[in-house]
């Protein structure tokens, strides 16, 4: 087939020196999905950056559709065709799906917006290329796998030939990861090409003709996917074996050490979030929360770590009380929290990665010793660290707006598992974190279970939870609807069914 981009002998060199990008030929073929795939830091996301007019080169070329391009800015690429899909979705939760897709090239009638054009233009396109949604309804309204759909409509609508799909399963359900790929396919059986980037390698094998690998700004492999395994693909990323198996011992299973009980969230504007959510994690055990994205997850975790009070409903850590009462309580109680969101509630991009391991415990011996905080051991405690989780960094002086999206999920690892916590609760401990990281932060979690932990696991991975936890929770419109013990045939899309609210069980059938 006919190549429609190629890109040529790239380099990328930041101001700073750091190189992101050492030399890298890429091309992709008119009409198929190419799975692109590293390591956070490999490259990948600026080489698209660069295709997408975000970033431009140091040096190298670009032919597109056959003739050299140079792409200053997104709205250059858009005229070309080509269109980008962010893993954080870019839509105005308050405006209709119809709206949000016609933003920026919006039909007019006289000087205001034709809502009916709008809504007739939305359900073309949803019919064109097999995307249902609902054009009327408000995107802060819509699941989450409607949004997904929102955001590729959005860009089919500015007359996009190329999509780059950056991450986009990272929170779907298996029931709208499948809807997905066959929208995907129906795309390129209408003559669309896509890129696929996404750190899943058994959706790499499932959706994509073939994969470039790239490790430490450079391609390590270009193959066919049908030629090769999983395994070789993760070989070919890390440059090591990778053990996809987690082995985790059968469970020693102590003391209720958490008891939440009719936990209850209303938002601010009113809105019911977390409705009368009870549970216990014993020590020993890792209890896993599954639920679409929007169901209370990221409350309840907020509720507990106390970043958020609760409306109603109680919770003790090992018989002490812990809601209400602000986050340094609640840590000095035992409780570690890895936050979802770790750019607001994880870490200070503006300090080093020295302050950033020690912001929960500054005050305390060794770090301080009257009033005075000792740099030497704040150092050392952050060079330990370093090595011990691989934090890829200059220095322990290095900031952390400097760093890579997975090495900052590493320094609040870091940090929070060094806590020594009664409880942990992990909140997405794996986003965007590469398949080297996440075997490593996985075996993690299991031996603190092993020690005696009690561990709240937080997933969009289906996968991971049904590896990882001994019991799962579904969580769907802040209620809990499912609870089952970990076991050999409990499916994804059993679990799914309950996350949509297809399903579910009566008090008497939790496990």
């Amino acid at each position: 087939m006919p190549q429609l981009v190629d890109m040529r002998n790239i380099i990328k060199v930041y101001p700073n020196g750091v190189v992101a990008n050492r030399d890298v030929n890429f091309s992709v073929e008119r009409g198929e999905i190419h799975a692109l795939v590293g390591e956070n830091g490999a490259g990948k996301s600026t080489l698209m950056k660069i295709v997408y007019g975000l970033e431009q080169p140091t040096s190298g070329s670009i032919i597109f559709n056959g003739r050299p391009v140079k792409l200053q800015s997104p709205h250059q690429a858009i005229d070309f065709g080509i269109g980008m899909v962010h893993q954080n979705f870019m839509l105005i939760p308050s405006f209709t799906i119809a709206q949000n897709i016609v933003l920026g090239h919006e039909p007019v009638k006289g000087r205001l917006l034709d809502t009916k054009a709008a809504i007739r233009i939305t359900e073309q396109l949803a019919q064109e290329y097999g995307l249902d949604v609902d054009p009327t309804a408000k995107v802060e309204a819509t699941p989450v796998g409607m949004r997904q759909r929102v955001e590729i409509l959005k860009t089919l609508y500015r007359g996009a030939d190329l999509l780059i799909l950056d991450e986009p399963t990272a929170v779907l359900t298996p029931q709208e990861t499948d809807d997905l790929f066959d929208a995907v396919r129906r795309l390129v059986a209408q003559g669309k090409t896509v890129i696929f980037i996404t750190h899943k390698l058994i959706e790499v094998k499932e959706i994509s003709d073939r994969v470039t690998v790239m490790r430490h700004g450079e391609v390590t492999g270009r193959v066919q996917t049908a030629e090769v395994s999983e395994e070789d693909i993760a070989r070919m990323m890390v440059g090591r074996d990778v053990l996809f198996r987690i082995e985790k011992p059968r469970q020693q299973r102590g003391e209720v050490v958490v008891q939440v009980k009719g936990l209850s969230y209303v938002s601010p504007t009113g809105r019911p979030l977390l409705r009368d959510v009870s549970f216990q994690i014993h020590r020993g055990e890792i209890l896993g929360i599954a639920g679409v994205e929007g169901n209370g997850q990221t409350q309840l975790a907020e509720v507990l770590s106390g970043l958020q009070p609760p409306t109603t409903g109680e919770a003790t850590i090992g018989g002490q009380s812990v809601l209400g009462r602000g986050p340094r309580h609640v840590r000095q109680a035992g409780v570690a929290h890895i936050p979802e969101d770790r750019l607001t509630n994880g870490v200070a991009l503006e300090a080093d990665i020295a302050d950033n391991l020690v912001v929960d415990r500054y005050y305390r011996s060794p770090f301080a010793r009257r009033g005075a905080m000792s740099l030497r051991q704040v150092r050392r405690h952050a060079e330990q660290l370093m090595q011990k989780f691989d934090i890829r960094a200059a220095g322990a002086e290095a900031l952390m707006g400097s760093l890579s999206g997975g090495n900052m999920q590493k320094v609040i690892i870091a940090r929070e598992f060094s806590a020594d916590p009664v409880l942990l609760i992990a909140a997405q401990p794996t986003r965007g974190v590469d398949i080297g990281a996440s075997e490593f932060v996985r075996r993690q979690l299991v031996e603190e279970r092993n020690k005696g932990k009690a561990v709240l696991l937080i997933s969009a991975d289906l996968a991971e939870l049904l590896t990882l936890a001994d019991r799962i929770a579904v969580l769907y419109k802040g209620e809990i609807v499912a609870l089952f013990r970990s076991r050999p045939d409990l499916s994804e899309e059993e679990l799914g069914l309950y996350m949509l609210g297809l399903k579910r069980q009566l008090p008497e059938q939790r496990e």
